[in-house]
C-alpha cells in the first residue's frame, strides 16, 4: 500500500538515499521525520545494519530499524545497467542524492556528480560521506566511526587514567556526520532558493570526528599542552564531574561562580562558597583535587536521587546517572515524545520540534524491497518492465545471501 504523502517541513521533496550503515541513514531518516520522501535503495545483500544483531526484529537487527523509518524500500544491483537506468529514473524527480560508496565508486559506474549527474539534473544536490574524503594523503581511503575516533584523537581524551583510552560508547563521530550532511543538504536547499542550482556536498568522518575536539583543540593551540585522560571531569570547568551518593552516581553540572555557592548552600556548606581559592571557576580549576575531596565528603550519605532534586530546585545542574532502561522509562521522555510505536516498531521520537509543521514517525523501517512495485511504477515502469528487471537480477524484492 502506498503510503499516506508525509506532511513537514519538508514535505514534497525527493531523496534518493543510496547510503548503508550510520551516517547516511540517519541523516535521510531526519529528512524524512520532517516530510521527504525517501526511497532507500540497499544493494542485493542488503544494508550491512540488517546484519548487525542480535537482536533481531523480523528478521533485521534491532540496529537497522534505529535508522530507516519513513521510507521506501527498493533492491537494486548497481552493477548491471539496467538498475542504473532505475537510478536515472528516480532522479528525474529527485531533489537530493545522499551516498557513502568509496570514492570513485559512483563515477566508476557513470553516476559521479561532476562527469555526469550536474549536466544532466542541474538541480539535484548530491551529498557524499566518506570517511577521510577524496584528497589529502588519507583521500579515498575507507573510515568507521571507531577507527576516525582513535585517529581524530577522541579516543586518547575519553577514559580514566586507571584504564586507558577509551571508545566513546555511541558511535558519536558516524552520528555527528549524518547531522552535518543534513546541515549541508539544508544549505544547499536554501542557496538553490536563489540560484536554481544544485551543487555537490561532501561530509566526511574525518572532518565530522576533528570538529568534536572542543575545548581540547583550542586548550591545546593556546597551551602546547596534550589533553590527558580525566575521567569524566572537565579541563576547563570544576565541578562538572561524576560523584558517588547513595543509591547511584550524581553528575554535577556546575558551569558558573554562582551556581557553585548556590550549591554550597544546598548543601550546608558556605564555607567552600567563601574560600577565597574556590570562589571563580579558575580558582577551582587550580585546585581541583581539594574541591572533589570536600564535595565528596559533603555528599558522603546523601541519597541520589534526592540530593539531585534538591540540587536541581536550588538552580543547580544535577542529574542521576542513568542506565539506558532507566531514562527509557523515566515519565519525562514520554511527555517529551521521544518514544513512538507503530505497530509493532518502537523508535525514538523526533528530536527537533516545529510549531506549524511538526515532524513525525509515520511508518516503520522497510522489509527489503518491501515497495518495489510503487517506487517503479513511479518512476515509469510498467509492471512487465519490473518483471523482466527482477529476471535480470537487476531489481530485487528480496536479499541474496550473503557469501
Amino acid at each position: 500500500m502506498t503510503p499516506t504523502p508525509p506532511t513537514g517541513a519538508l514535505a514534497g521533496l525527493r531523496v534518493v538515499d543510496l547510503s548503508r550503515v550510520l551516517a547516511g541513514p540517519l541523516c535521510t531518516q531526519m529528512l524524512a521525520d520532517h516530510g521527504a520522501i525517501v526511497t532507500k535503495i540497499e544493494p542485493p545483500i542488503g544494508d550491512e545494519t540488517r546484519t548487525y544483531g542480535p537482536p533481531f526484529v523480523d528478521g533485521s537487527a534491532a540496529y537497522y530499524y534505529a535508522l530507516n523509518r519513513n521510507k521506501q524500500a527498493l533492491g537494486l544491483d548497481l552493477t548491471q545497467p539496467a538498475a542504473r537506468e532505475v537510478v536515472f529514473r528516480l532522479l528525474e524527480d529527485a531533489d537530493v542524492l545522499v551516498e557513502n560508496f568509496l570514492v570513485g565508486t559512483m563515477e566508476g559506474w557513470g553516476l559521479g556528480f561532476e562527469e555526469v549527474l550536474k549536466e544532466r539534473f542541474p538541480r539535484l544536490i548530491y551529498c557524499r560521506i566518506s570517511g577521510f574524503g577524496a584528497d589529502g594523503p588519507l583521500g579515498g581511503l575507507p573510515g568507521y566511526d571507531a577507527v576516525l575516533q582513535a585517529h581524530c584523537g577522541l579516543v586518547s581524551v575519553n577514559g580514566h587514567p586507571d584504564t586507558g583510552p577509551t571508545r566513546v560508547g555511541i558511535a558519536l563521530v558516524d552520528m555527528t556526520t549524518g547531522h552535518n550532511a543534513v546541515i549541508g543538504i539544508l544549505l544547499a536547499l536554501a542557496e538553490r532558493q536563489r540560484s536554481g542550482k544544485g551543487q555537490f556536498i561532501e561530509v566526511t568522518l574525518h572532518d565530522s570526528a576533528l570538529s568534536l575536539q572542543i575545548p581540547h583543540a583550542a586548550n591545546y593551540f593556546a597551551s602546547g599542552n596534550a589533553p590527558r585522560l580525566m575521567g569524566s571531569g572537565h579541563p576547563n570547568i570544576v565541578p562538572y564531574d561524576k560523584y558517588a551518593a547513595t543509591g547511584g552516581d550524581i553528575f554535577l553540572g556546575i558551569v558558573n561562580d554562582g551556581q557553585f555557592r548556590k550549591f554550597c548552600v544546598a548543601l550546608g556548606r558556605d564555607d567552600l562558597a567563601a574560600d577565597p581559592r574556590f570562589t571563580t571557576n579558575a580558582g577551582r580549576v587550580q585546585h581541583r583535587e581539594i574541591v572533589r575531596a570536600e564535595i565528596e565528603k559533603a555528599l558522603a550519605g546523601r541519597d541520589a536521587d534526592e540530593l539531585c532534586r534538591t540540587l536541581m530546585a536550588a538552580g543547580v545542574p544535577a542529574g542521576p546517572v542513568n542506565t539506558v532502561p532507566q531514562v527509557l522509562a523515566h515519565p519525562h521522555t514520554a511527555a517529551r515524545g521521544m518514544l513512538v510505536e507503530i505497530g509493532a516498531y518502537k523508535g525514538l521520537g523526533v528530536p527537533v520540534r516545529l510549531s506549524r509543521t511538526p515532524g513525525a514517525a509515520r511508518t516503520a523501517p522497510p522489509r527489503f524491497g518491501e515497495h518495489v512495485d510503487e517506487v517503479m511504477a513511479g518512476a515509469g515502469y510498467s509492471r512487465e518492465e519490473v518483471a523482466d528487471l527482477e529476471a535480470r537480477g537487476a531489481v530485487l524484492r528480496s536479499p541474496r545471501k550473503r557469501g
